[in-house]
């Protein structure tokens, strides 16, 4: 099981109307607070609840949790690990909806919920994805669920994705192929030029300092990042960097932040440097990076 995180909205009134209207593969699972027999008042019900908060310009929280296929858990199990993941996350006495959609074997739920507490304070929303993340990992151990897996395009169902999700999968694959074949920057950011998919970077202030990429297709643009976490400017240099450092010297062993050094050839390169972060037994290393900062600063989490 994985989470991802939404970024807050300011509509109840279009995400109920997506979750719920016109689907036959939705299931209502569990509704906190709200009216479960008709989208409208179940959206009027939140925002009438929105609305002690005024101050709140985005009151829509909305998390999806992803099983993978071959994972069919029945209603009551979907509600039990909604309500845990939202509880361990200190994500209590506040309204929220947990429906379940299913795309062929592909079964994930929608947790919306109000980020105005039933007492009228935000909730908050510290590291959220990162926390997400996290917690999904220790549901997944706690009721023995499949593990998640690596982004797979075979297992993807690319043509049921929105134009939006389906692109964003299009420059994942494209980079993945680009890294095979490129020594650097320059080389991958022609090889995906040539594909009309345009690399775009951010510089720190007036400087040629390269801080940050994105990736544009079409009408769509994501940040290196959006599109998988190893994707960030510094992780592509890092990757091509290495892969041209094992090409010149083939018997090197690479720290690559695996608990113990291995020995890899070139073409093994790119799917160990792609290696999703390990499962259950660590915390992801993004929150550890933000906790030691934070501790630096003399500041809690």
């Amino acid at each position: 099981m994985i989470s991802k995180v939404i970024k807050p909205a300011k509509s109840f009134s279009r995400v109920c109307r997506y979750l719920l209207e016109k689907r036959e593969e939705a299931r209502l699972i569990v509704a906190e607070g709200v009216r479960e027999y008709d989208y409208r008042k179940m959206a009027e019900d939140f925002d009438l609840q929105a609305r002690e908060n005024p101050n709140l310009s985005s009151p829509v929280q909305h998390i999806i949790l992803a099983f993978p296929p071959g994972e069919d858990l029945q209603d009551e199990k979907l509600a039990e690990i909604a309500r845990e993941y939202l509880r361990e996350l200190d994500i209590i006495q506040t309204q929220y909806v947990v429906v379940s959609h299913r795309e062929k074997e592909h079964k994930h739920l929608h947790i919306v919920l109000n980020r105005v507490g039933n007492d009228g304070r935000t909730i908050k929303d510290n590291f959220l994805g990162l926390r997400g993340k996290k917690k999904a990992q220790e549901l997944t151990q706690r009721h023995g669920l499949a593990p998640a897996e690596k982004k797979d395009l075979k297992k993807t169902h690319i043509r049921q994705m929105n134009a939006q999700d389906r692109t964003r999968y299009e420059i994942y694959q494209a980079i993945q192929e680009g890294l095979i074949k490129a020594q650097n920057v320059t080389e991958l950011e022609g090889m995906l030029k040539a594909i009309q998919i345009d690399m775009i970077y951010k510089y720190k202030g007036q400087t040629k300092e390269v801080q940050g990429v994105s990736f544009k297709k079409g009408q769509f643009r994501y940040k290196g990042s959006e599109i998988d976490r190893r994707f960030s400017y510094r992780n592509l240099q890092k990757i091509l960097d290495q892969k041209r450092e094992i090409k010149l010297h083939p018997g090197k062993q690479l720290e690559t932040g695996l608990k113990h050094k291995e020995k890899y050839q070139q073409q093994d390169l790119i799917a160990l440097l792609l290696k999703p972060e390990e499962r259950y037994e660590n915390t992801p290393e993004e929150l550890l990076r933000k906790k030691r900062e934070r501790k630096s600063k003399g500041l809690g989490l």
